[in-house]
């Protein structure tokens, strides 16, 4: 398969500071028959005093794009993505937290992130924190992360309503992301007894993206602007344009990657990276 892939920060209409990063590269790695497709998708949503968030997000993007770039270079004999993702998460959490422990400036820093690692048509997901990633096949939109927020934990416990969640006290309150401790706990998508991958195909359409898109626009209407999306980049642009157009009051990131029938021979190397 072939993908379309773009990537798109904005500060929104209320912040002054962008603290969000986010990161997507298309290329290829070479094997001994033919070239591997590989695909690295990552969304951070820095937290922190002094534009200490920034830094955090930066970090986060820059540190796990490198080191499982660095993996995959490394491997001897056939590489182990389900892992690489997770090391290459508790690396960046390491060196940030760090980072935030040798700075007085940087104390309170920390981000979420959502990582998502491609193969070929196969998936491997891994995150901390609030930020999303989405599936959109056949005309269905399916969250594929669970949110590691308060309002999400009440509403599984279902001691609050979603109508009662948009006004809850509690909204934008997380309890795990990268940074504030020396050790993480990062989900993957072999969460809940699933295989360690998803099998993309033909027509499937990703979404990954920070709270300040999910805080103003719905799954529904994230289906809605991706079906009519032209690409990746135009459909950024319109749920982009949506949130700030509800109020954009937090940084919003997103990266849209869609899935074609094609051939990978002779792939050009192509990154993105959006930060603030």
């Amino acid at each position: 398969m072939i993908f379309d892939t773009a990537t798109l920060t904005d500060p929104g209409m209320v912040r002054e500071n962008n603290e969000d990063s986010s990161f997507a590269l298309e290329t290829s790695l070479p094997t001994t028959s033919e070239a591997v497709s590989l695909g690295i998708y990552i969304v951070a949503d820095g937290m922190g005093g002094h534009q200490a968030g920034e830094v955090a997000s930066k970090m986060a993007v820059q540190i796990i794009s490198t080191t499982l770039l660095d993996k995959f270079r490394e491997a001897k004999g056939a590489p182990s993505p389900s892992l690489f993702v997770k090391q290459a998460i508790e690396k960046a959490n390491a060196e940030i937290y760090a980072s935030a422990s040798g700075n007085p400036h940087l104390s309170s820093m920390g981000t979420t992130v959502t990582l998502g690692l491609r193969l070929d048509n196969r998936l491997y997901l891994a995150h901390a924190g609030d930020s999303r990633a989405y599936l959109i096949r056949k005309g269905k939109i399916k969250q594929l992360t669970e949110d590691h927020s308060v309002i999400a934990q009440l509403l599984k416990a279902g001691m609050i309503t979603p109508e009662e969640a948009k006004t809850h006290p509690d909204q934008g309150k997380i309890f795990r992301c990268l940074g504030t401790s020396e050790q993480v706990v990062i989900d993957t998508y072999a969460q809940g007894g699933k295989k360690d991958n998803l099998i993309l195909q033909n027509g499937d359409i990703l979404v990954f993206c920070t709270d300040g898109l999910t805080g103003h626009v719905t799954d529904d209407e994230i289906l809605d602007c991706v079906q009519r999306g032209d690409d990746a980049r135009s459909t950024c642009r319109d749920l982009i344009l949506l949130a700030n157009l509800r109020g954009g009051e937090d940084n919003i990131s997103l990266i849209v990657v869609s899935a074609k029938a094609g051939k990978n021979k002779d792939i050009q190397s192509k990154s993105h990276v959006d930060s603030g």
